[in-house]
């Protein structure tokens, strides 16, 4: 009952959050709409009510073009939330994540592929299932480097995945020399991480795999629990490691993909959400978990709200914004696990 309680609590809180992020973002950009017509306009459009006395302007801006970005916002958000709680969890490290230790540069190189061979235009799902094999390989090769009798050192994580993220880079840059002007445009997207120009068939493009590839994460919330008790101890109580974060890894993968299909690389959301969160709601990724995923999904809602308003009328991308928030936090993890290791 306890547990029920903390849960519903916590994730009634992390929806309340998401809610407001979302109806912030969709009222402010380059033109303000106020927070009674969005609110309207939104449950108009779901035929909740009639139509009000907005304007036809305000109710296109509202509907064709911050609706989807919220909505493509929050989907990626979620997808690097729960695949960064996965990773820490798997790796038992709380330096894992999907950007920092390569998995989105392998998926942006999965992506960038797809583009230059034409790969991209045979179907709609071409680009994603190429994201996702390039994150597979990633993720596959980042954990044969770095974990030794089952776990993985921060060092060697972070090494592992620098190495990773340099090939990958040498890679995309080999392809972007061989490209032509359309190509490299859309390649150089992909690089930076953005939102901008993303509609209704972007959402329809990742909504499947991101959904069903952070429900099935959560099915394993259990695994990633007893996994915590070391390799003897999750096998004792009938859970195969291996087996599991297999498993979790290419979920993990899966939605990363598909979230870098669609933005390019967006690095530290995967750091630093599950981290945080992890601090307030504890290590139970029954509950980590599902609160990462929201949790994920509201910041990097704000961070494009901020991309979007703070240098008005001029647009950043989104990933420098994360850069700007993550690239700190990470060095102060960074400093704060060589203090506990007495490096320092």
């Amino acid at each position: 009952m306890a547990f029920r309680r903390r849960i519903g609590a916590a994730l009634a809180v992390s929806t309340g959050v998401l809610v407001v992020s979302a109806i912030l973002a969709i009222s402010l950009g380059s033109v303000d709409v106020s927070f009674k017509d969005t609110v309207k306009i939104i449950l108009y459009k779901i035929g909740l009510i009639d139509r009000g006395d907005w304007s036809a302007g305000t109710e296109t801006i509202i509907h064709f073009v911050r609706v989807p970005r919220v909505l493509i916002a929050g989907e990626v958000g979620m997808a690097l939330g729960i695949s960064g709680a996965v990773m820490q969890g798997v790796f038992r490290n709380p330096m894992a994540d999907p950007g920092i230790i390569g998995v989105s540069a392998g998926a942006s190189l999965g992506a960038v592929t797809a583009i230059y061979t034409g790969f991209a235009s045979l179907h709609l799902f071409a680009t994603p299932f190429a994201a996702f094999v390039g994150a597979l390989v990633a993720t596959t090769l980042i954990r044969l480097v770095s974990t030794v009798e089952g776990r993985a050192s921060v060092s060697t994580l972070l090494l592992a995945g620098v190495a990773a993220s340099a090939l990958f880079s040498a890679a995309t840059s080999t392809i972007l020399s061989f490209s032509n002007d359309y190509q490299m445009r859309q390649m150089v997207f992909w690089m930076m991480g953005g939102l901008s120009g993303r509609g209704y068939e972007h959402v329809y493009m990742i909504t499947a795999p991101v959904l069903l590839g952070s429900a099935a994460m959560l099915v394993f919330a259990r695994d990633l629990n007893v996994m915590l008790l070391g390799e003897e101890g999750a096998r004792g109580v009938g859970v195969d490691p291996e087996v599991s974060n297999k498993i979790l890894l290419t979920l993990a993968s899966l939605v990363t993909g598909a979230a870098v299909s669609v933005t390019g690389t967006i690095g530290f959301v995967g750091l630093i959400v599950p981290h945080i969160l992890r601090l307030i709601v504890g290590p139970d990724h029954r509950v980590l978990l599902p609160v990462s995923a929201l949790g994920g999904a509201s910041f990097l809602i704000l961070a494009d709200l901020i991309a979007r308003v703070v240098a008005r009328p001029i647009e950043l991308q989104v990933g420098i914004v994360t850069a700007f928030i993550g690239a700190p936090y990470f060095i102060y993890l960074l400093r704060r696990s060589q203090r506990q290791r007495g490096m320092i």
